[in-house]
């Protein structure tokens, strides 16, 4: 049909305030409350895939490299749901940037100040 196309629409690279290897703490869904430590991250989704948070079951067949059957792994989880955790009280809090008199540029709790990296 004339208008319509199948090309996808270029994603601007977004930021995120959480990386790989950060603790993070679950806001919402099935996992509320439960923390992890960010395995991988999905910039194209805006999504992560943290440890021990949001598992599902796979049905595998098997392979040369497996055994197969049924296995449970993380399933990515959308950033938004995802808080930083405070490394002085371990509770949930934002993330600030801060530039060091050195001129190394930082992350911090906003909850307590407290440097993250």
């Amino acid at each position: 049909m004339p208008g319509q196309k199948n090309e996808q629409k270029k994603k601007k690279p977004v930021r995120y305030k959480v990386r790989k290897g950060d603790k993070v703490v679950v806001l919402s869904g099935r996992d509320k409350g439960k923390t992890g430590e960010i395995l991988r991250m999905v910039p194209s989704d805006g999504k992560a895939i943290v440890q021990g948070v949001n598992m599902v079951k796979r049905h595998t067949a098997p392979s040369q490299a497996s055994a197969g059957g049924i296995l449970e792994r993380e399933a990515p989880i959308h950033v938004s749901n995802l808080a930083h955790v405070d490394p002085k009280d371990s509770q949930p809090t934002r993330v600030g940037y801060r530039t060091l008199e050195d001129g190394r540029k930082v992350r911090f709790a906003k909850r307590s100040g407290e440097l993250i990296d």
